[in-house]
């Protein structure tokens, strides 16, 4: 009875905010229909296209719909019920397989913070569950918008979630991979402070006259820890991009599963 409470208090907010997302201005969708609806100039014209040709060949080849919309402003309204209620406006994925995905993307103008938020489609809440989703955020979206790369960090996303939706991997496979990630990132920071400290009391030992020598090993790890935070994203591989035969969206339903954001 109490899970029976909580389930309907969570439809009622999520109607409630329905109403009040619906009196934003959520836009209508790019004609003729595209994958990549960018209404804020955040891509450039070639990144768009190779993106939306990725999610075009990956849309005909599995009928699974990733859809990335780019807006220059929620107009006050919370993340997630954006998404989502454009998600549903757009009929994104197919009807009866509610196979859709949504990147939502506000870019960070005019000393706002950019939010970024992955919706799920009904039939996908199982194979890229809410806590995936954020990780996806947090380890392939993020860390690349904030290095201003843009292109870099909706690519990334895109091969997540296609290795995800194909079966390529599963949601726990992808969370072990991401938590080993995140565990040798740390790696040479630590390894950083190790050699400061050691080249701090040896310089100390040796005096002035080894002072250069004795600080190359830091900069020596400062090279390592550069070149191993480099083309971390995407790390599950490039799909084939191809034309071919989207012509709109299916039909198919949200509701209100996936996580976001910010940077």
């Amino acid at each position: 009875m109490k899970k029976l409470k909580i389930k309907v208090l969570t439809i009622v907010i999520f109607l409630l905010s329905s109403i009040i997302v619906g009196a934003q201005e959520i836009p209508n969708p790019m004609s003729p229909p595209r994958l990549v609806n960018d209404f804020a100039g955040f891509l450039s014209s070639n990144e768009t296209a190779s993106l939306e040709q990725q999610l075009r060949q990956f849309n005909n080849e599995t009928s699974t719909q990733i859809v990335i919309v780019i807006v220059k402003s929620l107009d006050g309204a919370d993340k997630a019920m954006y998404a989502t209620e454009l998600a549903e406006k757009w009929g994104i994925g197919q009807k009866g397989k509610d196979n859709g995905l949504l990147i939502l993307v506000k870019p960070n103008y005019n000393n706002e913070k950019g939010e970024v938020f992955i919706a799920t489609g009904y039939g996908l809440e199982g194979v890229v569950p809410d806590a995936i989703a954020k990780r996806i955020v947090e380890n392939e979206i993020l860390p690349n918008f904030k290095q201003g790369r843009n292109y870099q960090g909706l690519q990334a996303a895109v091969n997540t979630l296609m290795s995800l939706t194909k079966g390529e991997f599963t949601a726990d496979e992808y969370r072990k991979k991401t938590k080993r990630q995140s565990g040798r990132s740390l790696f040479p920071i630590f390894f950083i402070l190790f050699i400061i400290i050691i080249s701090s009391i040896g310089g100390g030992r040796r005096g002035r006259h080894h002072t250069v020598g004795g600080s190359l090993p830091f900069w020596i790890a400062m090279g390592m820890m550069g070149s191993g935070s480099r083309g971390s994203s995407g790390s599950f591989g490039n799909f084939s991009s191809g034309g071919g035969g989207f012509g709109g969206f299916g039909g198919g339903s949200f509701g209100g599963g996936g996580a976001g954001g910010s940077w």
